[in-house]
């Protein structure tokens, strides 16, 4: 049990890239180390599908340009001009976008005909003339840039490109991270610096959990009091907050510039102790609770057999639809013990009922396999080690059936759980949960009886019980949500003595952007670099 829990997409494996190897969980055979990648690609992260090193690379200088073709497309200029802003201040460069074709510099190419590059994969050819991106849509030419950033020095220099060619595409459709800003209230200026971290290394989900017992953090008209009065607290007796709709659309357009699709959360039927105390009508009794700061759970409950429930329920998921151009709402489920199990699925049915009725896809917490998931619901599982047999099972049978499955286990991606018994903030009712023991899992085979394609994807939640400055909440993130990037992109799960090296690459580059990332002792950070807490 947790104290602070927290489309199928097909895998998109490369045609010309050999099966996974053999799925490993803790007690696998040991499987052959990855190749070494070429030199100068061998700090990419994730790693990408194929690298092919070739002669000489492309050295930027002050006369580099970015060209996005003679198509007129917009959102491919789009993606030029956002390169172009990401690399001049690194490079110092002016790297002009222009709509030009080929002619040297930096290219954009989209080709909806390329091979094998699916939906977000790319290709990356340098050489001595042109650094070339090909991609089948805009959401891969932006990948590959993030690529490209890689490729070139973190702390400042224009730099040389190595001359070859990388081949890429995901592993899973879904690779998320979630943000807890119910129990501390965070800005949405400071997600979208999450969001800017998150995208460099081709993160393409962020699930935003907006209620819970300690505040509702977005704007609701027909519901005024949920965010005026319920966005009032938070953990620890702090003034919360709330965002208003504009600030909301704002976020999930900056998110969606960098093909991060937002997957907002509106707990039910427990966690709602924000809600109850704003309107004496939700609850059974006819009066409002308390507002509540402390960090207990599975004491709140919506009053399942009263109508105004079900207004409430439709009324607010409808807007939260209008407001989110995305798939999916997510609509929680978990901890519900103040819900008896009868009154838990029918409710369970009514809301996704709901859902279906606004055009989008249900996503909730694992414990909807006790109900009754709609047609194509998508299970979210953040259960760990200790999760007893049968829970497991129940989600296992739920993927036979054809729910896709996002895997959050506790013990492995709660971003949340200390790292070890000196780190300050966060908890461990899941256990530590250091750097390696984060990356070195493979989440196609890591719930037994769960078939491998059912598995939608990855995300690791941040729960902020303890969390309540961005700088905790980078120190609790970084370095562990890089290997929710190696899960989710790379076609093999990591190899620790391949993958530790790699992150530690990646210290300029965080130091160079002002994370303040947590300098484990497992990863072999390279003499020299900066001291961190």
């Amino acid at each position: 049990m947790r104290v602070l829990r927290r489309t199928l997409g097909t895998l998109l494996l490369l045609a010309s890239v050999a099966s996974c190897a053999t799925a490993r969980g803790d007690d696998a055979k040991p499987r052959a180390p990855r190749p070494a990648a070429p030199a100068g690609f061998g700090q990419l992260l994730p790693a990408p599908a194929t690298v092919r090193a070739s002669g000489s690379g492309h050295a930027l200088g002050p006369g580099t340009v970015i060209r996005t073709g003679r198509t007129g497309n917009a959102e491919v200029r789009r993606v030029g001009e956002l390169l172009a802003e990401q690399l001049r201040g690194p490079t110092g460069l002016p790297l002009p976008v222009v709509d030009a074709p080929a002619g040297g510099g930096i290219e954009l190419r989209l080709d909806p005909s390329a091979p094998d590059l699916g939906d977000e994969g790319y290709r990356l050819e340098s050489g001595p003339r042109a650094v070339t991106l090909t991609a089948r849509t805009p959401a891969g030419l932006f990948h590959a840039g993030q690529t490209l950033r890689q490729l070139l020095p973190a702390a400042g220099g224009a730099g040389t490109v190595p001359g070859g060619t990388v081949t890429d595409a995901p592993r899973f459709a879904h690779r998320g991270a979630m943000l807890d800003i119910a129990r501390h209230f965070f800005t949405a200026e400071q997600v979208k610096r999450y969001v800017d971290q998150l995208a460099q290394y081709k993160v393409n989900t962020l699930h935003l959990h907006l209620t819970d017992d300690q505040g509702w953090r977005i704007a609701i008209d027909s519901w005024p009091r949920l965010a005026e009065y319920g966005g009032g607290s938070e953990v620890g007796g702090g003034p919360g907050g709330h965002w208003t709709k504009d600030e909301y659309r704002d976020l999930v357009r900056y998110a969606a510039d960098r093909y991060v699709e937002v997957v907002p959360e509106i707990d039910m039927p427990g966690h709602v102790n924000a809600a109850l105390a704003s309107y004496a009508e939700l609850n059974c009794d006819g009066k409002a609770p308390p507002r509540y700061t402390g960090t207990k759970v599975g004491f709140s409950s919506l009053c399942t057999g009263s109508e105004r429930t079900y207004d409430f329920v439709e009324d607010v998921l409808a807007e939260v639809a209008a407001l989110t151009p995305g798939r999916y709402l997510h609509i929680g489920g978990d901890e519900a013990s103040a819900t008896a199990p009868a009154d838990y699925a029918a409710f369970m049915d009514r809301a996704q009922q709901a859902v279906a009725r606004h055009g989008k896809t249900v996503v909730a917490w694992h414990q909807l396999a006790e109900a009754r998931p709609a047609p194509g619901a998508v299970l979210q599982y953040w259960g760990h080690d200790r999760t007893g047999a049968a829970e497991k099972a129940r989600v296992a049978a739920a993927a036979k059936a054809g729910h896709p499955v996002i895997l959050s286990p506790a013990d492995r991606l709660y971003l949340d759980m200390k790292y070890d018994a000196a780190t300050k903030p966060g908890l461990s009712w899941a256990g530590y949960v250091p750097v390696r023991r984060a990356c070195e899992w493979d989440p196609g085979a890591y719930l037994a009886g769960l078939p491998a394609e059912a598995v939608l994807g990855v995300e690791a939640p941040l729960w902020t019980e303890t969390v309540a400055t961005r700088e905790e909440l980078e120190y609790m993130a970084f370095p562990r949500v890089l290997c929710l990037a190696e899960l989710g992109w790379s076609q093999e799960p990591p190899d620790w003595a391949e993958y530790g090296p790699r992150l530690a690459a990646q210290a300029p580059r965080m130091e160079a952007q002002g994370i303040g990332y947590h300098r484990a002792a497992d990863v072999p950070w390279q003499a020299g670099d900066a001291a961190r807490r």
